[in-house]
């Protein structure tokens, strides 16, 4: 049976960034409660009254496992290098039998050149490259025969490492989402490792996403 506090809930779960506001006591109880009393009152049906939800609003407990929280914070505490790359492109192919030959011509040209930035990502109907901008010429030349559905240079790679036990720690991936967009900075591309985090943005915004990552590791 839904209650006001059931719908209190599922609202600020559905919102992390709400959620966290509150959580972080920065939000004005009178204020979200009055604009939460329309959908709450629909979602049970029946008119509710602001004064009730703000006492739900501040009953309000995260459900959040307190060791994972201890995870989680160590696990910030403890990124390794934070590294920047610029000058990069970045290309979109759509999937086809003869892709992977160009991706091999790629590994041919780079092998002995450990300064050069690439990564080839395989979806389920499209590629993505992204290179050091110096060898745009050659990836132009070997993905020539390729359907190219979009181009995009002046960027820059942000690489974090991680943890060695990242992948057991709940919602590490998303204190960089979360941070970058209250910076409200767009990310053009994520790629990853089991070990390493790289996102790819702007490189007009690099600087200000840097500051960004590095403030969670401090």
């Amino acid at each position: 049976m839904r209650t006001i506090a059931t719908c209190v809930e599922e609202i600020l779960v559905s919102q992390p960034f709400l959620e966290d506001a509150l959580t972080r006591n920065i939000l004005n109880y009178s204020a979200l409660a009055e604009e939460l009393r329309d959908p709450i009152s629909k979602m049970l049906r029946k008119p509710v009254k602001s004064g009730a939800i703000m006492m739900a609003l501040r009953r309000y407990s995260p459900p959040k496992e307190m060791a994972n929280k201890i995870k989680l914070n160590k696990a910030l505490q403890n990124l390794g290098d934070i590294t920047v790359r610029s000058d990069l492109s970045d290309y979109t192919f759509k999937n086809s039998p003869t892709l992977i030959q160009a991706h091999l011509k790629t590994l041919e040209i780079i092998k002995d050149d450990s300064h050069i930035f690439y990564t080839f990502t395989r979806g389920v109907h499209e590629s993505n490259v992204l290179i050091t901008t110096a060898l745009k010429e050659k990836i132009e030349e070997f993905y020539k025969n390729e359907v190219c559905t979009a181009v995009q240079d002046h960027l820059s790679a942000i690489t974090i490492g991680l943890p060695k036990d990242n992948t057991k720690i709940a919602g590490l991936y998303y204190q960089f989402f979360k941070r970058l967009a209250w910076e409200g900075i767009s990310l053009y591309e994520v790629v990853s490792t089991t070990n390493e985090f790289t996102i790819l943005v702007e490189e007009d915004v690099v600087d200000k996403a840097f500051s960004a990552i590095k403030g969670l590791k401090n």
